[in-house]
């Protein structure tokens, strides 16, 4: 046998070590070159690991939720000539048919025909029920009885217990460590989003005519927050925990919360403060599909300084997001919806969004932080304010 063992490689600048999430193969396998072997979480980028040569497997090192580090071995295989696939196992033979009706075949049951002609219907089995009637005769009560009653509850069995592995596991970790370390408090403001939403629509409106795509408020919401920064640079800092020294960044690298089916995923733009409306609109669709699509590089995961969070039409009224460590504050995004508003001592019908901010307490002061999301406001408030730098 020609063994080979294939270590696990470099995946990332800095990265020394990587969770196995999910084994593709066991041993036994044939495998062919550039086949996936294995998916290993790093940093929240989980990366699939192919094979580099064709083979068969040997064995697997290490299980899933286990930590590997880089250059230590994943899969033991044999190179000397991997065998033809074995074929696939014939299909079971087909079931013997079973019998259908209600469960008379064979048997005779005290009833009337009104009564079998009824059971029949309901598919109900006479041979289960006990007759009230003459003799032990089933009446129709009997059987109207009977599919009445409520099903019998399921068996009860042990607790099911899920290790946390993958994302969810690296989710855990960040919330932990934001926990430890960030003191936080949260303020909400309304906002009026009348004005925002005929700008946006009548850009949308401009593209589609052009075939370009549609733009969400996130693009919007951003250039709020790069404009509001330069009246508060501290909010788009970092801490460092070790010197206990707020880190003032030059560059906007805006975080972005994106749900996917393995949890909460925190994707990067970055230098998001030099981007126009459309090139924001067009990176945030970018990553946002290889987050949904789970091909985020670590790259686009890492090197935030401040995080926007949205649920969208599931926004809710308010929420406390949790700062996004060692950054300094976030921002909610809730739904936008009509409301009674009063202009002028008229009733009227307007538009309003919740935003909630949290901020590190420890570095931002509480007027300091409800001045910065005013000035967020302000932005989203006059729009024309965010297209013209």
């Amino acid at each position: 046998m020609a063994r080979f063992e294939f270590r696990l490689p470099d995946i990332g600048e800095g990265v020394v070590e990587g969770e196995i999430v999910r084994w593709l193969v066991k041993a036994g396998d044939d495998v062919v070159e550039d086949q996936p072997l294995v998916e290993v979480m790093t940093d929240k980028a989980t990366v699939t690991i192919p094979s580099p040569r064709r083979g068969k497997v040997v064995s697997t090192v290490g299980k899933e939720g286990e930590v590997a580090k880089v250059h230590a071995t994943l899969v033991v295989m044999d190179v000397g000539g991997a065998e033809a696939p074995s074929p696939p196992p014939a299909p079971p033979p087909a079931a013997a048919p079973t019998p259908q009706g209600n469960g008379e075949e064979g048997r005779r049951f005290l009833a009337t025909p009104v009564t079998r002609k009824m059971a029949r219907e309901l598919g109900v089995d006479l041979g289960a029920l006990q007759g009230t009637g003459p003799l032990g005769r089933v009446m129709k009560a009997d059987v109207l009885a009977f599919v009445s009653r409520p099903p019998p509850a399921p068996p009860a069995g042990p607790d099911e217990r899920r290790p946390l592995r993958g994302l969810r596991k690296s989710i855990a970790r960040a919330m932990a460590q934001s926990h430890a370390h960030v003191v936080p408090f949260t303020f909400v403001e309304e906002c009026d989003t009348a004005r925002l939403s005929q700008t946006r629509d009548r850009i949308n409106q401009d593209f589609a005519s052009s075939g370009k795509p549609k733009l969400s408020y996130l693009p919007f919401i951003t250039r709020a927050i790069v404009r509001a920064f330069r009246k508060f640079p501290d909010m788009n800092a970092v801490m460092d925990e070790e010197k206990q020294e707020l880190v003032v960044k030059k560059q906007v690298n805006m975080g972005y919360g994106a749900a996917t089916e393995q949890g909460l995923t925190v994707f990067v733009v970055k230098d998001a403060g030099s981007m126009s409306i459309r090139r924001l609109g067009a990176e945030i669709d970018r990553l946002a599909q290889a987050a949904r699509e789970n091909k985020l590089q670590l790259a686009e995961l890492q090197g935030g300084t401040f995080t926007i969070t949205s649920l969208g039409k599931d926004g809710g009224l308010m929420a406390t997001p949790v700062v996004h460590h060692p950054e300094v504050a976030i921002l909610g995004v809730h739904k936008i919806k009509d409301v009674p508003r009063v202009r002028d001592g008229q009733i009227a019908i307007g538009q309003q969004m919740n935003l909630s901010c949290s901020f590190d307490h420890r570095v931002i002061d509480g007027h300091v932080g409800a001045a910065f999301l005013y000035e967020v406001i302000a932005g989203l408030e006059a729009p024309e304010l965010l297209l013209i730098d």
